[in-house]
């Protein structure tokens, strides 16, 4: 409404002036030229001098005397014509930077070139536009704006490839060669731009061959410009979230981006990590396609050792700063670093599983420090945590204490979980790589399983039982992650025994209770087993307790606190009388 009103003003202001220099002459006016809502009482005889194309409307016209002339559709409208029309009568006006593309537009239409008319106003803009608008980068870019509203005749003209070229050459020339400070305020100008002409200057200059780093300080600039409440505001105070996905806002949102995410240098690492997040959250909140989101997250996933919580907290969550995004993209981004990791340690022949980079220890202590920033949102789920959490190979933790304090956070911001959810969620970490101090606060967790509070305590006793220094421990966790499970093993089979022993006992002192009639039916049943001698002897309980007690050698295994013990001097030739003994 205003800018109706700001118009009409100006164009009431347009029509005194032109009553002022048509009404001083003494002849009165013969014909009036109607454009748009304004009308404009002029000579003949004036306009027809200079413009052919009125001057074809009056020789074919129907009528006797054409008194009306409709020229709504001449490129700029009112305030054009009248400085052509004044250009017509000799009247002086100013050619600028900011008309002279309108000129040249009306006096194409209007016909008023040098054939009819010498010094015609078609060569005058267009010595205008070669000598003085198109000079300078700033003139080139004031003049490529104004013909967003001439189209499709400022493109046919030429005017906007011309704009597109000086400006793309000169804005080489001043990245190279800053003429001021700041270097880039050449960008600030650029911004000003349609995104459809702004395409055209970014593509241009990447066929000149810019770098990569030009072109992105452009894209970043314009950005910032025309997606300001998406991009630049990381308080999530900036995007109003009353308005709908359908409404005119969100869907010129959305447009922009896309055609944003398009013009991106094709060299992955030109755009700087935090803009790409940005983007990337800025693509989720609109709902982009895919297309455009998947190209953001494959660009992030490159360059993901450099990325920091706060990024990836950008990626995470909503504008309002309280829910969560789904984090879908989050783990691609991730899923798509660990791919390329992998590809380069085969292309190495190495084993990803063994060794993996410094970027990929740097990537795994800042997912673990992001989990545990988004342990506390009670929207995530048990699946989502772990799926993000498993993404990292074990071999890219050397300690799980970054981990563990994630998991701790989210039993605590969970605590409606069961026994069996909370082992899930555990079950991420490996207790056995946690530093001293970690463990000691393990132990003392009434949050965790109880199994896993049973690994901790077992590792510290395992520790000084050994006498093997932690860190020697620490970096062999698979063969000290084996011996656990063999002592735990063998600990079982030890119970197992002690059991058998003491029903041994028992039974033997319920036989020396009975007394002699006991052992008469031993022996009776001792007997009969043993008729007919060449038939297979069945086992009694005796022998089968001799037969575990076998089984269960612990210097077979060769445990810690056997490894020492010698055999030697032991006499295989006789046979050692057995003797059961409970201690």
């Amino acid at each position: 409404m205003a800018s109706s009103v700001k118009g009409n003003s100006r164009l009431s202001i347009a029509m005194e002036r032109t009553g002022q220099w048509i009404f001083s002459q003494e002849i009165p006016s013969d014909v009036m030229v109607e454009v748009g809502e304004a009308n404009f009482s002029l000579h003949k005889f004036m306009l027809v001098a200079k413009s052919n194309h009125i001057r074809k409307l009056v020789l074919e016209s129907t009528e006797p005397d054409l008194t009306r002339i409709n020229l709504s559709d001449i490129p700029g409208g009112p305030e054009t014509f009248e400085k052509a029309a004044k250009f017509c009568y000799g009247v002086n006006f100013e050619i600028t930077v900011q008309n002279v593309a309108a000129l040249r537009c009306a006096a194409e239409y209007l016909e008023m070139t040098d054939k009819y008319c010498d010094n015609n106003l078609t060569g005058r803009t267009e010595d205008f536009l070669t000598q003085v608008a198109l000079s300078s980068l700033s003139g080139a870019i004031v003049v490529l704006k104004s013909c967003e509203e001439l189209l499709p005749i400022s493109e046919d003209l030429k005017i906007v490839q011309r704009c597109v070229d000086v400006a793309t050459s000169k804005a080489s020339i001043e990245a190279s060669f800053p003429s001021r400070t700041p270097t880039n305020w050449w960008t600030e100008e650029l911004a000003i731009l349609d995104i459809e002409f702004f395409g055209r200057f970014i593509t241009a200059m990447k066929l000149r061959g810019a770098k990569s780093l030009i072109v992105a300080s452009a894209i970043i600039t314009y950005a910032e410009k025309w997606l300001r409440d998406l991009v630049r505001d990381h308080s999530g105070t900036g995007a109003n979230s009353a308005f709908s996905d359908d409404s005119d806002l969100r869907i010129r949102q959305r447009e922009l981006l896309e055609a944003i995410v398009s013009l991106l240098p094709s060299e992955k690492a030109a755009l700087p990590i935090n803009f790409l997040c940005c983007l990337l959250r800025s693509a989720t909140f609109v709902k982009a396609s895919s297309a455009c989101k998947t190209e953001l997250e494959k660009r992030i996933s490159v360059i993901l050792e450099h990325v920091t919580v706060d990024d990836l907290l950008v990626l995470s969550f909503t504008y309002d700063g309280e829910r969560l995004f789904d984090l879908e993209s989050v783990r691609k981004i991730i899923s798509g670093f660990v791919e390329k990791e992998k590809s380069v340690a085969v292309f190495n022949a190495g084993d990803f599983r063994e060794v993996c980079s410094a970027a990929m220890v740097r990537v795994a202590k800042t997912v673990d420090a992001y989990l545990g920033e988004i342990a506390p949102c009670v929207d995530l789920s048990i699946s989502k945590f772990n799926g993000i959490a498993n993404l990292v190979p074990k071999g890219a933790r050397k300690v799980d204490d970054d981990l563990y304090r994630a998991v701790d956070i989210y039993l605590k911001a969970h605590p409606n979980l069961d026994e069996i959810e909370r082992e899930k969620v555990c079950s991420v970490m490996d207790a056995l790589k946690l530093s001293y101090e970690a463990r000691v606060h393990a132990s003392q967790n009434k949050r965790l399983p109880v199994q896993i509070v049973l690994h901790a305590l077992y590792y510290d006793q395992l520790k000084l039982r050994s006498g093997v220094d932690e860190n020697d421990m620490m970096q062999d966790a698979v063969t000290t992650r084996s011996q656990v499970q063999q002592d735990v093993s063998l600990a079982r089979e030890n119970e197992s025994l002690r059991t058998e022993l003491l029903r041994m006992k028992m039974y033997i002192t319920d036989l020396q209770k009975s007394g002699p009639a006991a052992k008469g039916s031993l022996g009776s049943a001792t007997t009969s087993s043993g008729k007919g001698g060449g038939g297979p002897r069945k086992g009694t309980f005796f022998s089968s307790v001799s037969k575990k007690l076998g089984k269960l050698n612990p210097f077979k295994q060769g445990s810690k606190d056997t490894s020492n013990i010698m055999d030697e001097g032991v006499d295989i030739t006789k046979p050692r009388r057995r003797r059961f003994s409970i201690s």
